[in-house]
């Protein structure tokens, strides 16, 4: 069975005020809306808007910031196997050290 190539859309890094809908965050990330669903269950990502975590998610937007975590979240899926939780947490000490060390570089 052939597995079919997804087409991954470029955000560029500098629109930190774009904000995107649930399909297009799918799109750009390569996942399915499912898997969105889960890493906000996780609280790995929020969605904004008129009904940010009620029953209609194209009200639901996302902000660059959670294109970033979706993309590092699928990566870790399926490269190395990590299942949703963990993945979550894995992202959120990728966090903490990027914080940890923005500090460090102040105190220098």
């Amino acid at each position: 069975m052939a597995k079919t190539e997804i087409t991954v859309i470029d955000i560029d890094p500098l629109e930190e005020d774009t904000f995107l809908s649930m399909g297009e965050l799918c799109r750009a990330c390569g996942v399915s809306g499912e898997m969105v669903i889960e890493l906000i269950d996780l609280g790995l990502i929020d969605p904004v808007g008129a009904d940010p975590v009620g029953t209609d998610p194209t009200a639901w937007r996302f902000s660059i910031v959670s294109v970033r975590r979706v993309r590092c979240a699928r990566r870790l899926q399926r490269d190395l196997g990590v299942n949703g939780p963990g993945a979550a947490l894995v992202i959120e000490l990728l966090d903490e050290l990027e914080q940890m060390r923005t500090r460090l570089r102040y105190l220098e």
